[in-house]
């Protein structure tokens, strides 16, 4: 195969949701959204992307998941959460969900991360859009 060279600036960001499943829409608003970089899974690959996050005000993203395989996240602008909407890990940060991996994150502003799938992206068991717990 050869070498593959994508400009993310060029591409257009679509809905998350034939990933993430409906709920990936809010009130008629895509908070969940993709540039998929390359998607080599009918080769035997994975799939890469940017996802961008954008929960509603006073709302959180909550995702529970299973990494179908490995999964490599690298923040590129904002992060996860608390419950209260605190930051738990700002940009910058990577983390890794192993193939069977149960795992889970909140994001109550708007994040931005590189997600590298060494194959089938997660298995979505919820998401839901939920509201921030007053802290205390």
């Amino acid at each position: 195969m050869a070498s593959l060279h994508v400009d993310p600036m060029s591409l257009d960001w679509t809905s998350g949701a034939p990933f993430y499943e409906p709920a990936a829409v809010y009130d008629g608003r895509d908070i969940i959204q993709l540039k998929i970089l390359s998607d080599r899974r009918k080769d035997g690959g994975g799939i890469t992307w940017l996802v961008k996050f954008m929960p509603p005000p006073g709302k959180l993203i909550k995702i529970v998941a299973t990494a179908l395989s490995d999964e490599h996240v690298f923040s590129l602008q904002g992060g996860r959460s608390t419950k209260s909407g605190e930051p738990a890990q700002r940009s910058g940060g990577y983390g890794l969900n192993p193939k069977g991996q149960p795992h889970s994150a909140m994001i109550a502003a708007e994040t931005m991360s590189l997600v590298v799938y060494a194959g089938e992206p997660d298995e979505i068991s919820a998401l839901e859009i939920v509201d921030i717990s007053p802290t205390g």
